[in-house]
């Protein structure tokens, strides 16, 4: 399966506007992350692939980032923090605070009876090497030293954000496209389009090329000529958009796409595939049942694409936000594996044959290949 590529199961736990409660949970080679907000209207389910065996659950409370004003800088190995005291009246380090684990930092002073935060979030940009972690005192600064658990990935800020996303994506995408499949084709253009802007990448819309190739709208083309046949024409795009880089490309949603069916997407594993789609679960369990229930249906976006994300209800405000998850999924899943994005470079210099993940020597014909997968259609 082409999500079946990452070696660790990873938290997305994004740091949003409104106040959210995460719970996680895994499913074999899928992870993922349910985001329930406390107000109705901003509510979301998103999640990176990883493959994990064993079903396991468990939850954590996401709280707000709460910062004062800092300098950050990286420097290769580790990341160092600057926090301006001011006029804080620290008299000493016994005053100080200071807890790094993972992904998370809280720094804490008290000043004359009382505890003031000058940091809290467990949104660091990467994971850091908790027991390396070293601070000092520097004229009215407090300086933080952390220790990267990977010196070779580039930190643009302290904490996961959009902006950062934004910077640090390039880095580890390499050029390789992006495409947006799912159920919506409204969802799909709003979220590449966000995408494309915070990436400097080419937007592209399925939907408008066929309309401008066949004169007429995807819906009178689906009823003079049926769904499969708007399928192939979009299939005959993708092949000629699968060798561009540095795009984003928004598909058709439901039924009437290539996404929708197996054997069109040959030409979609040549870039990384981000499948939006929403569901009526409310919580944890109802949420396993059912990314449990598509797997061992073989719906198509769970099997096939490298990130899921779910919403649970959708307004076009927010698609940042839906943006930002996708972004991060993709960011966990590279670095999972660094090598995914010469691996779709590979393919695409191959001649994109379907062989996604496990690529075949120069040479392998896909019309006499024994292994393939039967034709499948989108399942809701």
């Amino acid at each position: 399966m082409a999500s079946a590529v990452a070696s660790a199961s990873s938290m997305l736990c994004l740091s949003l506007q409104n106040p959210t409660k995460t719970l996680h949970f895994s499913i074999k080679t899928h992870s993922f992350h349910f985001l329930k907000p406390h107000l109705p209207a901003f509510r979301r389910y998103s999640g990176g692939v990883t493959p994990i065996s064993p079903l396991r659950g468990f939850s954590c409370n996401c709280s707000s980032t709460n910062t004062s004003h800092y300098e950050f800088s990286d420097g290769s190995s580790e990341v160092e923090l600057r926090l301006q005291l001011g006029g804080q009246d620290v008299l000493s380090a016994k005053d100080i605070f200071v807890d790094a684990d993972g992904t998370s930092l809280t720094v804490k002073i008290q000043q004359a009876g009382s505890i003031i935060t000058l940091i809290d979030t467990n949104s660091l940009f990467e994971k850091i090497k908790p027991a390396e972690t070293i601070w000092y005192i520097d004229d009215d600064q407090l300086v933080i030293s952390l220790k990267k658990q990977d010196p070779n990935l580039k930190w643009p800020d302290i904490m996961e954000s959009w902006e950062s996303l934004s910077a640090g994506s390039m880095q580890l995408l390499k050029g390789t496209s992006i495409y947006i499949v799912g159920d919506s084709t409204e969802i799909n253009q709003k979220v590449a389009r966000e995408l494309a802007v915070a990436l400097g990448y080419t937007p592209l819309v399925t939907k408008e090329l066929l309309e401008t190739f066949a004169k007429q709208t995807v819906d009178s083309w689906v009823l003079a000529k049926g769904s499969d046949s708007v399928a192939e024409a979009e299939s005959a795009i993708l092949e000629s958009l699968s060798c561009h880089v540095r795009a984003v490309v928004a598909t058709l949603g439901g039924s009437h796409g290539a996404a929708g069916r197996t054997d069109k997407w040959r030409h979609l594993y040549s870039g990384f595939s981000i499948w939006l789609s929403q569901t009526e679960a409310t919580d944890e369990d109802s949420a396993k049942e059912e990314a449990r229930r598509h797997i061992e249906d073989g719906n198509v976006g769970y099997t096939n694409a490298d990130v899921v994300v779910k919403l649970q209800g959708w307004d076009a405000d927010h698609a940042k936000s839906v943006a930002q998850a996708s972004l991060s999924a993709l960011k966990r899943l590279i670095l999972s594996d660094k090598k995914l994005p010469g691996k779709k470079s590979l393919y695409i210099r191959l001649g994109c044959r379907g062989d996604w993940p496990n690529i075949k020597p120069p040479g392998w014909d896909p019309s006499t290949a024994t292994d393939a997968p039967p034709p499948a259609t989108l399942q809701n």
